[in-house]
């Protein structure tokens, strides 16, 4: 009887959809920072529409109480990934209510510690799953209409979908109360919590956009959020359809795992993109920020069925951010970025064989293949028919599940295009196609400067001076000069040094920092000039500059020291912990030694973000500077919930685990680790 139980539920799962139908869920849940979980109370309404005996709710690692169907109590059995409800449904619309507990081991994540003033707790679905702490559905075909009460402390505030229907403070709690009015999949579905502040602004339409940081970084609003209504008010004028969501938010939050992601209404996104005016050069969160919002029209609004059809999300995400970024950047960057992507599609297309269409694709092939996808289409049938077929995609599909044949057949209605022969080229095929691409890339200027550079790429230096030094001194977009930098890295010094110099005299700030990545060796006849690459308003080149100044110029290693001693670069600290491993390194430079040793090794705690940890580790590993600490903060690393950096943290144990010496300093720190550190280092022990 078990097995025919089992073999019936594994039918029933397979094919809920077509048996029920979830239309909404009411749940008030309690985060517990401390022990690091959830305690709720659910109640989803849901459309038998065919009968069954069976109906799953995906539930990982859950406690459950206070099972009930219609308010009576239902047989129900959990087998650690799904609560099966077992009883004689009938067609109808019916509640199921009950309790659960969970404590998470992906998908919400518990970072910092009340000790510390510093919780942050957010959570992460795609990829993930949402059904880790909430009992949902892994199946993006279930759209829901989510409401979500919240119970936290006071002190922190509440981040999550929809409009914020009310905030209620009881003793030392605070309730907050939150409501979709539209259906979405379950892995949209999202909460941040932490000690956030705010500004508001307004979309053209008049639709909320909020947008968080931490106290600390007030400083940091305009240049982190820049562009942020600019890029909002062109999505909805481009694509023609009213953002559907009523409120707009974001917030950076720290050890993110990936640049952003679009939770419907509510876009999580890495604080690496919280930056200073200086930072904003190198690190803009504007191509993240207009690719997360592009995605609560494609993907929140209409979602991919499945797998092989992600392109429909990432590929249109990709496109559109680009789309955005020329009304900000100019039709140059826009052009430059499509030549950028088509080299990296060109070259992977030598080894990936896997095409778009195809649940395995690459990110790249679903990214930047589904966005070259999308231009050729936008090019080839025109820009009124492409922005009409959008439209009424989206307006057909809305809050439902698509696939590609749902957006051609809009093309079909607008256009007599061959999409017989564009499907089996760009989507089809894992070769890229290059006389398509360049064709259209040819329709820019700049690019077809930046062709002539390309070709003359083997040609000897004498044969393209000339050339050369006419574009660079030309108002031609500044990624060809780029090229013909690059271009020059492996000629002689005294070849090359008249281009070097009016590529620095450009006062691009790209142009001079390719400059400094490209010359590892400095002549002393040319230190004076590249020394003014440390003034740069880019904390990237300055850390490139300074690194080769101090390698190429022993002598001049305190003056370069003094200059940079109180720079602190990114929030990763990128110019500090450089400085910390370079002034460690200086004979007789006048410094407290070991007070630097104990900075360096600070930052490799936990008290910084894996980023910054990683940096640290590595160069005190680098300059062979391993005490217990350094060991323990190296273990801790090995738990991390960002895969990198826990990768990291096993490859260096193990390598350090091959001197005897290292390996009785591990075994003594083992009872001073918690459990899943000592977890962690035990199995690498054994190795």
């Amino acid at each position: 009887m078990k097995y025919l139980f089992l073999l019936i539920c594994t039918v029933t799962f397979a094919q809920q959809t077509q048996f029920v139908d979830f239309k909404s869920v009411r749940g008030q849940i309690t985060i517990n920072p401390e022990d690091k979980s959830v305690r709720g109370a659910v109640s989803y309404w849901f459309d038998v529409l065919k009968p069954t005996d069976t109906i799953k709710i995906d539930a990982q690692n859950m406690a459950f109480t206070e099972v009930e169907l219609n308010q009576k109590q239902i047989q129900f059995t959990s087998n650690g990934k799904q609560i099966l409800l077992i009883s004689s449904f009938k067609k109808g619309t019916n509640n199921i209510s009950f309790n659960y507990v969970a404590k998470p081991k992906q998908a919400l994540y518990f970072l910092g510690s009340e000790e510390n003033d510093n919780v942050q707790i957010w959570t992460q679905g795609q990829g993930k799953n949402t059904s880790n702490w909430f009992p949902s559905f892994d199946d993006v075909n279930e759209k829901v209409i989510f409401s979500l009460e919240v119970v936290v402390d006071s002190k922190y505030q509440v981040i999550s979908n929809g409009i914020l229907k009310s905030k209620v403070n009881n003793n030392s709690m605070t309730y907050w109360r939150f409501n979709m009015q539209k259906p979405m999949s379950s892995y949209l579905l999202m909460l941040a919590i932490g000690k956030f502040e705010k500004q508001t602004q307004q979309s053209n339409s008049g639709i909320p956009l909020e947008m968080y940081y931490e106290p600390k970084d007030k400083s940091k609003f305009e240049p982190t959020y820049r562009y942020s209504k600019q890029l909002f008010d062109f999505f909805e004028k481009e694509i023609g359809v009213k953002y559907p969501w009523g409120i707009y938010k974001q917030a950076p939050v720290r050890e993110f795992l990936y640049a952003g992601m679009e939770n419907t209404s509510a876009t999580l996104f890495s604080t690496r993109y919280v930056v200073d005016d200086t930072g904003f050069e190198d690190r803009s969160y504007t191509n993240v920020n207009a690719h997360e919002l592009a995605h609560q029209w494609f993907g929140n609004l209409v979602t991919a069925e499945s797998s092989k059809h992600h392109w429909l999300q990432e590929g249109f995400a990709t496109y559109y951010a680009l789309l955005a970024e020329k009304e900000i950047y100019g039709e140059d960057y826009f052009y430059s970025k499509l030549y950028e992507s088509a080299q990296q599609l060109k070259f992977a297309s030598r080894t990936d064989t896997i095409p778009v269409l195809n649940a395995k694709a690459s990110s790249l092939t679903f990214y930047q293949k589904g966005a070259w996808a999308l231009f050729v289409l936008h090019e080839a049938i025109g820009d009124k028919a492409f922005k009409k077929a959008v439209k009424c995609y989206l307006k057909k599909h809305s809050f439902q599940t698509v696939n590609t044949p749902d957006f051609f057949a809009e093309i079909k209605k607008v256009s007599d295009y061959d999409l017989h022969i564009f499907n089996k080229v760009w989507l089809e095929s894992s070769v890229f196609n290059t006389i398509e691409s360049n064709v259209l890339l040819n329709k820019n200027k700049s690019i077809q400067v930046l062709f002539q550079v390309e070709k003359l790429r083997n040609n000897p230096l004498s044969e393209k001076e000339v050339f050369f030094r006419k574009t660079i001194q030309s108002d031609v977009y500044f990624s060809v000069k780029e090229a013909i930098v690059n271009q020059l890295k492996l000629e002689k010094f005294d070849d090359k040094v008249a281009l070097l110099n009016l590529a620095l005299e450009t006062k691009n700030r790209q142009v001079r920092q390719t400059v400094a990545a490209t010359l590892n060796e400095i002549p002393e006849s040319f230190r004076v000039q590249y020394e003014t690459l440390l003034d740069d308003k880019s904390y990237q080149t300055q850390e490139i500059a300074l690194y080769n100044l101090w390698n190429n110029f022993p002598e001049q290693r305190t003056q370069y020291l003094n200059k940079s001693k109180e720079w602190i670069g990114f929030s990763d600290y990128n110019l500090r912990t450089l400085w910390l491993s370079l002034a460690l390194s200086t004979p007789n430079y006048p410094i407290n030694k070991e007070q630097l040793v104990d900075e360096l090794i600070n930052y490799s705690s936990s008290d910084y973000e894996a980023t910054i940890r990683q940096d640290a580790l590595e160069k005190l590993l680098n300059f062979n500077i391993i005490n217990d600490e350094v060991l323990k903060n190296l273990v801790k690393a090995t738990t991390h919930h960002m895969w990198q950096f826990s990768k990291f943290g096993r490859d260096n144990t193990r390598k350090l685990l091959k001197n005897a010496t290292m390996r009785a300093s591990f075994e003594r720190i083992l009872p001073n680790l918690n459990e899943s550190e000592q977890f962690q280092l035990n199995r690498l022990l054994k190795e």
